[in-house]
């Protein structure tokens, strides 16, 4: 199979997984850049976060055009990741290859986890979509440290593997902030697309010798595959895309695994 035709398949299923649940879409990108489309770990990451920006930039246009992102929450979880995103990013060049890959199996691992364990989608009769509405309970005071220190650590993650974070962010804006999942999920994007570009400015070495001929059809249906993902997203329930994503990637992360130590 050509690495064109791998490339557009791969970009689809990234973007229709950024656009319906907010977050793993890079924990698909990185092992089929790397399985599929021959890249080292390295120039996976860096390639995954320009597909991942590019991707959940668009569907952020999609989410907040539906009132799903609150702006403030948002600015905070990505303000306080932009530095660990860029200090991350600048160490990523230097690991191990192994070391590398071993890592984002274990993250796959995690979001998998998390996705399993899922939340409960908060329901609301309120359909208003200002960012004043009054259908977020008013948080505990730690909340907001919460989310910045969550923030932080999602940056890091972000930086050093090229892993947007949403399946972090997601669960967090559900559980400590009583985000509804359609909230969460495009709140979860501009953190993504925010952590991402903070990331990829660091990056400038692993940059140069990308095969643009890959990314750009990947980054192209990933971009595609977003908007199917939001409508796909109103259609099936969250907890059933989660499921069915949480097994896939515990799959990828076995693989990964077992490659990082033979």
């Amino acid at each position: 199979m050509s690495a064109l035709i791998l490339a557009l398949a791969a970009g689809a299923a990234v973007g229709l997984a950024l656009g319906a649940l907010g977050g793993g879409g890079s924990v698909l990108a990185v092992p089929a850049l790397i399985y599929l489309l021959g890249f080292t770990p390295a120039a996976a990451t860096t390639a995954s976060l320009l597909i991942v920006a590019a991707t959940s930039a668009t569907a952020l246009y999609a989410h907040a055009r539906a009132g799903n992102v609150r702006w403030r929450t948002g600015a905070l979880f990505a303000a306080s990741g932009l530095l660990p995103a860029a200090a991350a990013g600048a160490v990523a060049a230097h690991l191990p290859q192994r070391a590398l890959t071993a890592a984002f199996a274990a993250i796959a691992t995690l979001a998998a986890v998390m996705m399993l364990l899922g939340t409960r989608e908060r329901r609301t009769d309120d359909t208003r979509t200002d960012d004043t509405r009054p259908d977020v309970p008013e948080p505990p005071r730690r909340a907001p440290a919460r989310a910045a220190g969550t923030g932080a650590g999602l940056g890091a993650l972000t930086g050093l593997l090229g892993v947007g974070g949403g399946f972090l962010v997601v669960p967090t804006l559900v559980a400590v902030l009583a985000f509804e999942m359609q909230a969460a999920v495009g709140t979860s994007l501009l953190v993504i697309t925010t952590n991402s570009l903070a990331s990829l400015l660091t990056r400038g070495a692993t940059a140069s010798g990308l095969d643009w001929s890959v990314i750009g059809p990947f980054a192209a249906t990933a971009i595609l595959g977003a908007w199917d993902g939001k409508r796909l997203a109103a259609k099936v329930s969250g907890t059933a895309l989660r499921r069915t994503f949480a097994v896939a990637l515990l799959a990828v992360a076995a693989f990964m695994l077992v490659d990082a130590l033979t």
